[in-house]
């Protein structure tokens, strides 16, 4: 794909034509709509439907991707070659070039409508820490970690647009060392950098989705913060999984990047051992060369790297879907904090500071064991693109409030 664009700005900064991302945007006084993201400026594809500058069958004029995603793969890839070719060839300048608004001039809304959402443990350098905090004294990992990729369900209806205030959550928690819980603000508020996967193309109810048809059914991807209260989180979670410790508030990037985009990203993920069952084996590398990098308040925290994560998009897919369960469009699937193999690659506060008990030093000279009011957590990451180029993931960021 050649990245010469006739767009000012277009072949740099990470939104060129090699990424073209969709999002869902507005200005005031007017509807929310579709656009994709080349250079400073969002591209108005619902104008540029109705100038019959691309296919139009309505995929674009409402406030959502759902309708795109769902049209599948075909749609897709054809859509993306048109959008190269308009804004590679001068000749179509002086048609498109009246449909490109400037990204400061817009407001970025969710992009898609989420159907169901999953939260992944797939990265082993974050289960292994997190099996050392709380499991000093025995095997970090579960006797089943290696068999299959963890998850929980989410709360879908707290699937947030970047930029969304984080209110700090309330709850029951029991300080250790204190025999009754009692009722408050979260004390132990976190942060989890995490990637997560936005399913186009449904399922159908009774069959497992194969890891070999992960394109067939994934549109793109989005940044994803699993904003987590540790306190109310272990408290909660004897027997069961994560609850009210998670479902206040996740957040998601503006901008999907299509899977297309992210070809050039992919390498060999880390070797598995022992060999996976056969519905989780895959033929192809879906390991993903994505660096996150979280910042706290402008100040760089963590550089998580993606492609350490022991279990794969196409895996984790296959894993969600072999009971039966169908997919739906707008089914959001997050990775589980993606943490590297360094003290700086972590991906959450409660390996920074590790529970606490080490504060993690910025570079400003503050420290910080969990977040305080008043912080903003930063996102962002970028992966190689073709010809060398660097493609954005753009970024997904969050402030947190105190509770109402």
């Amino acid at each position: 794909m050649t990245t010469d664009t006739w767009v000012e700005g277009g072949s740099d900064g990470g939104f060129g034509v090699e990424n073209l991302p969709y999002g869902i945007f507005s200005r005031p006084g007017e509807l929310p709509r579709a656009g994709a993201a080349i250079g400073g400026h969002v591209l108005d594809l619902a104008a540029m439907s109705a100038a019959g500058l691309v296919e139009d069958r309505r995929y674009f004029a409402s406030g959502s991707l759902n309708a795109f995603m769902v049209a599948g793969r075909a749609a897709w890839e054809a859509n993306r070659t048109r959008l190269v070719e308009l804004l590679t060839d001068e000749a179509y300048r002086d048609r498109v070039e009246p449909h490109l608004i400037p990204v400061t001039d817009v407001e970025l809304l969710r992009p898609f409508e989420v159907a169901d959402y999953v939260d992944f443990y797939s990265s082993e350098h974050h289960a292994r820490n997190t099996g050392r905090i709380f499991r000093p004294r025995d095997e970090p990992l579960p006797s089943n970690w290696k068999r299959l990729p963890v998850a929980y369900h989410g709360r879908s209806g707290t699937v947030y647009p970047s930029g969304t205030p984080i209110i700090r959550p309330c709850g029951q928690r029991r300080t250790p060392g204190e025999p009754e819980p009692t009722f408050g603000p979260s004390l132990r508020l976190d942060f989890e950098a995490e990637v997560g996967f936005v399913a186009g193309v449904p399922s159908v109810a009774g069959r497992g989705v194969p890891t070999g048809a992960f394109r067939d059914h994934v549109f793109g991807v989005v940044l994803l913060n699993d904003w987590s209260a540790r306190d109310l989180q272990a408290w909660e979670s004897r027997p069961l999984g994560p609850f009210l410790g998670k479902s206040f508030a996740t957040s998601i990037s503006s901008w999907v990047v299509p899977l297309a985009a992210l070809e050039p990203a992919r390498v060999s993920p880390p070797v598995q051992d022992p060999a996976p069952l056969p519905y989780l084996r895959c033929d192809e590398p879906w390991g993903l060369d994505l660096h996150l990098e979280v910042l706290i308040n402008g100040r760089v925290a963590s550089r998580p790297p993606f492609a350490s994560m022991y279990w794969t998009p196409p895996q984790q897919l296959a894993h969600a879907t072999v009971n039966g369960a169908p997919l739906r469009t707008g089914d959001l699937f997050g990775s589980g904090t993606v943490s590297g193999p360094d003290p700086d690659q972590r991906g959450c506060m409660l390996e920074l500071s590790w529970d606490g008990r080490e504060p993690l030093k910025l570079d400003d000279g503050t420290e910080r064991s969990f977040l305080e009011d008043g912080d903003t957590v930063t996102i962002r990451a970028q992966a190689p693109g073709a010809s060398g180029s660097r493609i954005s993931l753009g970024e997904v960021t969050g402030t947190v409030h105190p509770p109402h």
